[in-house]
């Protein structure tokens, strides 16, 4: 019905990316489909064995893959994953800034830790990592970052008042690095991907199929969405087929933010 698999993407071969989350879900599927398209990738996030098993099915079938884990909340993590990538590979050609964390409550329940993960974890963290990975970045050819950032940006939902606003400020942030960096020829574009199938849903649903029957719901097209479909975006954009395109923040979610009230 929608295998993302039969679009081939290419110009990537030997272009070294980095993914961050890239043990599960979307950060995962992007990092098998950048291996299966030639380029290294470095897995970066919290969880070792994950990303080892992500890394285990990249270089089995012929790619190159590094891990790294790290918890992206920590402020001293972009430098040694940046760090991490050119000790192995010498350059770095890519950046996906995927990892997030993610909790639904009410207002009046939020506390400063659980905000301060939010914030270093869903905005600090991609600001650092570009900012470490470009020096390195303005020398490839490729010169391409991608933030996943969320409908979640835009919508405006009960118990979502601090992931949103990460969100929204990771759009913003997306939009004036594509004008800033513009001039090094560095292309910063986002994906704000709806309701997707990933574990991040866990983190907030007691009852998990409730949960995915009342997302299917909020989407016009009737369901949720694969990792592989949002993978195949951000593999575009990193690709020199959009070469053309910068500053931009394409919405994947099945017509769930065009449909809101």
């Amino acid at each position: 019905m929608h295998n993302s698999q039969d679009v081939a993407i290419t110009g990537l071969s030997g272009a070294v990316v980095i993914v961050t989350g890239a043990g599960s879900g979307i950060g995962a599927a992007t990092a098998r489909r950048l291996g299966a398209a030639g380029a290294p990738v470095v897995l970066a996030g919290r969880r070792a064995d994950p990303l080892r098993e992500v890394a285990a099915g990249i270089t089995a079938a012929g790619g190159q893959a590094l891990c790294v884990p790290a918890d992206l909340a920590d402020p001293a993590s972009p430098g040694r994953i940046t760090q991490a990538c050119l000790d192995r590979f010498g350059r770095i050609d890519g950046l996906v800034n995927n990892a997030a964390v993610i909790r639904h409550q009410p207002f009046g329940d939020w506390d400063t830790g659980c905000f301060d993960e939010h914030v270093a974890t869903n905005i600090r963290a991609p600001f650092f990592l570009i900012q470490a990975a470009l020096p390195a970045l303005r020398e490839s050819p490729i010169r391409s970052v991608v933030n996943v950032s969320s409908s979640s940006g835009t919508l405006r939902r009960a118990g979502q008042s601090v992931y949103g606003m990460t969100k929204s400020a990771l759009d913003y942030l997306t939009q004036t690095l594509a004008g800033e960096l513009a001039p090094l020829g560095v292309r910063v574009n986002g994906i704000a991907p709806g309701p997707i199938d990933t574990p991040i849903h866990a983190t907030w649903a007691d009852d998990l199929e409730e949960a995915y029957r009342w997302l299917g719901t909020q989407v016009p097209l009737g369901r949720i969405g694969a990792p592989g479909e949002v993978a195949l975006w951000i593999t575009l954009l990193l690709s020199p087929a959009a070469a053309f395109m910068t500053g931009a923040v394409i919405p994947l979610d099945g017509g769930q933010v065009i449909d809101r009230e």
